[in-house]
């Protein structure tokens, strides 16, 4: 996947365009004048995603008021192919990246035509025939793992290697919308780096943008954060998401955590040399001191700036005899 040192943001729109290609599009600029990297739509066919009885997520029900199961919710908000090839379009010619995550075997086949790289979302992991199916793409992946066990994450992570995957990066996230701060645990990010030993990152569903900074300054190598135009539009992802001001902020925060996070070597840094030889300290003479005196602790002292002896030689000076006279605050020499 070719990680660099910048953390790759995925600004997820999601549905959030609420089946409208304009709307879409105002979030792929939106997102692009926020900073992020990619934005990142879904892709799914209804009928080869849901069954007609499968009902709405108790987050799903209390954010959206059309039928009572997800077949009645999602026709509402699929954009058609000719959609998602219009969107790849336009997201190129503003100069953002375009991704959207395939829900269905059909929109692998489909995505494949206009993707380079993959994302894979949570409640696919356990879906053996579609991770195949993208897997033999051979293409790179990134992998949500909400909802996994380390066992669960292990069986998908064989099942894409043994099909001819490219590079794989997991994402950790806590699938519930908004997710609660005590449910995040975001160690569990480390786990996965440290069992997998491949690049990592989080997947976001907090209210706010704290989590996905933090990440940041653990390692993660990419997030993904929902965001909306309008978080009192109608749908099931609205209030969960960010605001474009709230993603330009977490996007900017998350630019000076990897500036600062450096390269682990300790050393002053430019800036600190110069100020060093202001705020440390040197041997003095704490009075004055005749030349043939003997340094002693009632005639030296400790005291700005630090351009003289450093005073972690003061054993070494402690009973060598003055060479010269010296004044009160004057440097010692040796």
């Amino acid at each position: 996947m070719g990680h660099s040192d910048r953390v790759l943001i995925i600004a997820e729109a999601g549905v959030n365009h609420n089946g409208k290609l304009d709307i879409a599009m105002k979030l792929a600029e939106s997102a692009k004048n926020c900073g992020a990297d990619i934005v990142k739509f879904q892709t799914f066919n209804v009928n080869k995603l849901v069954s007609k009885h499968a009902q709405m997520a108790e987050y799903q029900k209390q954010n959206i008021h059309l039928g009572d199961t997800q077949a009645d919710m999602l026709n509402k908000l699929a954009l058609t192919k000719d959609d998602f090839i219009q969107l790849s379009v336009y997201c190129k010619s503003i100069g953002i990246g375009f991704l959207s995550t395939p829900f269905d075997i059909d929109s692998v086949k489909f995505l494949n035509g206009i993707l380079d790289l993959w994302k894979i979302p949570s409640g696919e992991i356990t879906n053996y025939p579609y991770l195949v199916e993208l897997a033999k793409t051979g293409k790179d992946v990134i992998l949500s793992t909400g909802m996994s066990t380390l066992d669960e994450v292990r069986e998908a992570w064989d099942v894409l290697h043994e099909n001819g995957v490219g590079a794989v990066t997991l994402l950790h996230c806590t699938t519930e919308y908004p997710a609660p701060y005590n449910e995040v645990n975001l160690k569990a990010m480390k786990t996965l780096q440290e069992t997998f030993q491949c690049p990592v990152g989080y997947s976001d569903h907090t209210k706010g943008i704290e989590v996905p900074i933090a990440a940041v300054a653990m390692g993660a190598t990419i997030i993904e954060k929902h965001f909306t135009l309008d978080r009192t539009m109608e749908g099931p992802d609205h209030k969960a998401s960010l605001e474009p001001y709230e993603l330009k902020s977490m996007v900017d925060s998350i630019r000076n955590i990897e500036s600062a996070m450096g390269t682990g070597k300790k050393r002053p840094s430019d800036s600190e040399i110069k100020n060093a030889i202001v705020v440390r300290k040197s041997i003095v003479a704490s009075r004055s001191i005749k030349s043939g005196e003997i340094f002693k602790e009632d005639n030296l002292a400790t005291k700005r700036p630090g351009t003289g002896i450093s005073p972690m030689r003061w054993d070494e000076v402690i009973g060598l005899k003055a060479d010269r006279d010296y004044l009160e605050d004057e440097l010692i020499e040796i």
